[in-house]
């Protein structure tokens, strides 16, 4: 069994030639284009066993080689490592060698000498089918697994939710991957958690660094991932190292990208097309060697339709797509969290934890939370910071914010009518008849009825969820109960 390369190692590039200047002039290109490492062989007898101890990006093959040619030696590869492209180069123009090559699993086929666009242009689309192959392989093993690898890296982010649990073994199945990440999501449901725990699962030897691009101009986007040289404008008197550079062997986390003005989206693309950028001041490319995460909170298919944003920049950059739900869509992750920020707010105070009240479950799953994760952290630090004394956690503050933002369950389907379970006291027929809709006081109490359902009978949240106040729901239940007609 060949050998796995360690988290974060870039997988090599092997070149088989029996010409010493070839290799080390091919070998040179690549690395010129932020493409290796290379690894090359002039006796093409060594190469299959040194493919079986060690795991392959793609194969560049001579054909015309001694001791075993080229053909013979693509037919065992092909043998023993199918799922390795090899890119074959020979000085013969002959149609038949082409032909027999492709039909024994050639990946391409390249006419010496080839031109560089050309020769580099197949080495990445032949390293990016490899990749593809070897993620699907690993994303088919954590599915059948149904266990992280590395549940540390995700250990920040707390969750029980199917879905978020999905979300962590495909990250964790691309997170060798050197192509982007793309994480869309509503403001406030954690996407930076969600990258710092990519960048985690990578192994990658450096750093995340992160910035919000929101906002930044043309030359401020420049000047701060891709750094100036000394005298590159005035007042430029030192060089500055861009942020791509500070996180070489890591990750460069780009949030709220679809805010990227259109003039310096072009930038971003040919950086990830080519892996190669300009400081500002310098004709001299210098290899990116950073991987992209980008994050944002809007439509990116609906900004692309507006002509805000670069079709071809968002391909690129959704080679790996991952979508946060709504915390809205996962309540059962609300006592996880709000346990956790009790505990990190009273830690925060110098105070002892407070006790959960059970009836703020109900009270909440009929909130909408439109800052998500982030709101309910604010909400869960004001009410501990706000209270005066006793063991449990008062639900004054969150009560407010339902009434001034719930969801109406109570309308959830677009009409009474449409519920399933009518309340007593109100005839269903009357809801669903054509041409007989309920008087006031029929949806009134029907209201009131479904509002204490949904609370589970604790008349604050019922009040909360009708924006009335408790005395306004007393009074209410006491006129239903003396007269229910």
């Amino acid at each position: 069994m060949f050998e796995a390369l360690p988290p974060g190692e870039q997988i090599p590039v092997v070149l088989v030639d029996d010409e010493e200047d070839i290799l080390f002039s091919s070998s040179y290109l690549l690395e010129s284009h932020g493409i290796g490492p290379s690894v090359t062989f002039s006796d093409p007898r060594q190469v299959i066993p040194w493919l079986e101890q060690h795991t392959v990006g793609m194969v560049l093959l001579d054909l015309i080689m001694p001791h075993l040619p080229g053909p013979e030696l693509l037919k065992k590869i092909i043998a023993l490592r199918p799922e390795i492209p090899v890119v074959v180069l020979t000085a013969s123009q002959d149609v038949e060698w082409a032909v027999s090559c492709m039909k024994h699993g050639a990946f391409d086929y390249l006419i010496k000498p080839v031109e560089e666009s050309r020769f580099i242009a197949s080495v990445r689309r032949a390293l990016e089918i490899s990749a593809l192959r070897q993620h699907v392989g690993t994303l088919r093993q954590v599915i059948f697994s149904g266990q992280l690898r590395n549940p540390d890296c995700f250990a920040a982010i707390f969750t029980k939710n199917r879905l978020m649990l999905t979300i962590f073994q495909y990250l964790e199945a691309v997170a060798h991957s050197t192509e982007p990440i793309l994480i869309t999501g509503e403001t406030g449901v954690g996407k930076e958690l969600i990258a710092t725990a990519a960048h985690k699962a990578s192994g990658r030897s450096g750093k995340m660094v992160s910035i919000n691009v929101a906002g930044l101009d043309d030359v401020m986007f420049s000047d701060t991932l891709f750094g100036h040289v000394r005298g590159a404008y005035t007042g430029a008197s030192t060089e500055r190292l861009g942020l791509i550079a500070q996180a070489r062997d890591g990750t460069l986390f780009l949030d709220e990208i679809g805010d990227l003005p259109p003039s310096t989206q072009v930038k971003l693309l040919r950086l990830i097309q080519d892996g190669q950028y300009y400081p500002l001041g310098s004709d001299v490319p210098r290899i990116s060697q950073a991987r992209i995460i980008a994050a944002t909170n809007k439509d990116l298919r609906h900004e692309m339709q507006k002509g805000t944003f670069r079709p071809d920049l968002f391909f690129r950059l959704s080679s790996h797509m991952v979508d946060i739900p709504p915390l809205r869509e996962r309540l059962e992750d609300l006592p996880l969290l709000i346990d956790h920020f009790i505990r990190k707010s009273a830690e925060s105070l110098n105070r002892p934890p407070l006790k959960v009240p059970p009836e703020i479950y109900s009270l909440l799953s009929a909130y909408t939370f439109p800052g998500n994760v982030r709101e309910l952290r604010a909400l869960v630090y004001d009410a501990v910071a706000n209270h005066a004394g006793g063991p449990v956690l008062p639900l004054d503050r969150f009560r407010a914010a339902v009434r001034a933002h719930g969801r109406s369950k109570l309308s959830s389907h677009g009409a009474l009518a449409e519920s399933a379970n009518g309340p007593a006291g109100v005839e269903s027929h009357l809801l669903i008849a054509p041409g007989r809709l309920p008087t006031l006081r029929e949806a009134t109490q029907w209201l009131v009825n479904e509002a204490m359902r949904q609370a589970d009978g604790n008349q604050g949240n019922a009040a909360a969820l009708l924006g009335i106040s408790r005395q306004s729901l007393n009074r209410r239940l006491l006129t239903s109960h003396l007269d229910p007609a």
